[in-house]
């Protein structure tokens, strides 16, 4: 059974409050003040929080927040998944997202990320759900369907977690 992440892409008072998910991604552009009371709460709530965009590794820092979601492209990943891992230690959360094309995927989880990220939309689902029975039949590496708009039917996919 795929398990949710709540991404928060501005301040809502409500998840704030009521944090009902295990996980958490926000956005880099959030303000800081949010930010910290987001994470605290979290913390003694034993929630995981992980952020994206520009800078996110120095947010996650900042914030001693659980980890990341990057896109690191497919070029010198290796160099690039070292340097993430240096810059944050090795017990923190790094998800990749990887473009909606077989190599790419395994040249993602080449470099052992926590878990690999396939965006959907609802154009082009089933090419989606066909990439995503495949990699879970080849791959160990946990995944997640980073949802891009509403109405895409997640739960027909084989991923580990669900990002909305």
């Amino acid at each position: 059974m795929q398990k949710f992440i709540i991404r928060v892409d501005s301040e809502n008072s409500q998840i704030l409050e009521k944090m009902d998910e295990e996980c958490f991604v926000l956005a880099t552009s959030l303000d800081a003040e949010y930010c910290r009371k987001f994470v605290e709460k979290a913390v003694a709530e034993n929630r995981v929080v992980l952020f994206y965009g520009d800078n996110a590794i120095e947010k996650a820092k900042q914030y001693d927040a659980d980890g990341v979601i990057l896109d690191l492209g497919a070029e010198k990943l290796k160099e690039k998944m070292a340097d993430v891992r240096k810059q944050l230690g090795k017990r923190k959360f790094v998800g990749l997202f990887t473009r909606n094309r077989r190599h790419e995927s395994m040249i993602v989880s080449e470099v052992e990320p926590d878990f690999v990220i396939f965006k959907v939309w609802k154009d082009g689902f089933e090419n989606v759900k066909e990439l995503t029975d495949w990699y879970n039949d080849f791959f160990l590496i946990q995944s997640a369907a980073w949802i891009m708009e509403d109405g895409v039917p997640a739960e027909n996919l084989r991923t580990d977690f669900v990002i909305k």
